[in-house]
């Protein structure tokens, strides 16, 4: 494959997803990632022997169930395009349906917290869409953390960070709760398909309700009055994770449906703390 066109045939004998090949060959070739056309007006350009090796080793990684985004360093997220290492989950487009929810409450200058940000995707789509919200984001690894806030530097998003286990060093109350914590229970069929991917974001205890158990139970003191906590989980997780925060005496309890039609994302409005 010592052509663009080459290449790309090659990574079609592989059963490679087409768009995934094209867009790993524009990194391997240091082009911008979303020039597709230019691949086609150039299918006949020579690749080196370097660019030629490379793009074999990462085709074999993609083979290998390696996410692209930590092949190219970069995954778009509800319009931005975030930096992302294997510290961090891979922000996923099931995801946008929890930043539409929390943008769809009408919220004027609120406060939010994210928990378990991750890459910071959901904080920073909150921020780049909502200026004027107060945003702090906080997870347990600072490996993490490092990824966050780098990518709130390059965006410029003013966005909080801090090294938190769940509330465990949160001091303040929030207008509006977000998070989408680990919620794939122990023996799950897909988790070697996620290998590459951080444990700990993606675990949660034998039936994956474990973490979200937790912010259920602590959420309504880090609360103010009429606050939403807004939850994603699991694909077969909404009766289950609606049953946790009707428990705990939130109200309005509701789920929202992903692009594909499976309820992504329940939440509700904090009860009464007496």
């Amino acid at each position: 494959m010592n052509n663009i066109s080459l290449a790309l045939a090659f990574a079609r004998t592989l059963a490679i997803d087409a768009l995934e090949a094209q867009t790993l060959l524009l990194h391997v070739l240091n082009r911008p990632l979303y020039d597709r056309a230019w691949l086609l007006l150039n299918d006949t350009l020579e690749l080196t022997g370097e660019q030629h090796t490379r793009y074999q080793q990462a085709l074999r990684q993609l083979l290998d169930n390696m996410p692209l985004a930590y092949l190219t360093g970069v995954q778009a997220f509800h319009g931005l395009d975030l930096q992302v290492t294997p510290d961090v989950l891979v922000p996923r487009a099931d995801t946008e349906t929890l930043v539409d929810w929390a943008l769809s409450l009408g919220l004027d200058q609120a406060s939010v917290l994210d928990l378990g940000t991750g890459s910071g995707a959901i904080a920073l789509a909150l921020k780049h869409k909502r200026p004027a919200w107060t945003v702090q984001a906080v997870d347990q690894s600072t490996q993490a953390l490092a990824v966050a806030q780098k990518n709130a530097s390059r965006l410029q998003l003013d966005v909080v960070f801090t090294q938190s286990d769940w509330f465990s060093r949160v001091q303040s109350k929030f207008d509006l709760i977000v998070a989408n914590p680990p919620y794939i229970a122990q023996g799950d069929p897909h988790l070697p398909g996620l290998v590459h991917e951080p444990p700990s974001a993606l675990v949660s205890g034998p039936l994956g309700l474990d973490d979200l158990q937790a912010i259920v139970d602590q959420a309504p003191t880090f609360l103010k009055a009429q606050g939403w906590l807004l939850l994603e989980h699991g694909y077969d997780q909404a009766a289950a994770v609606c049953d946790l925060l009707r428990q705990k005496g939130f109200t309005q309890v509701q789920s929202r449906d992903d692009l594909a039609g499976i309820a992504r994302c329940s939440g509700g409005v904090r009860p009464e703390v007496k």
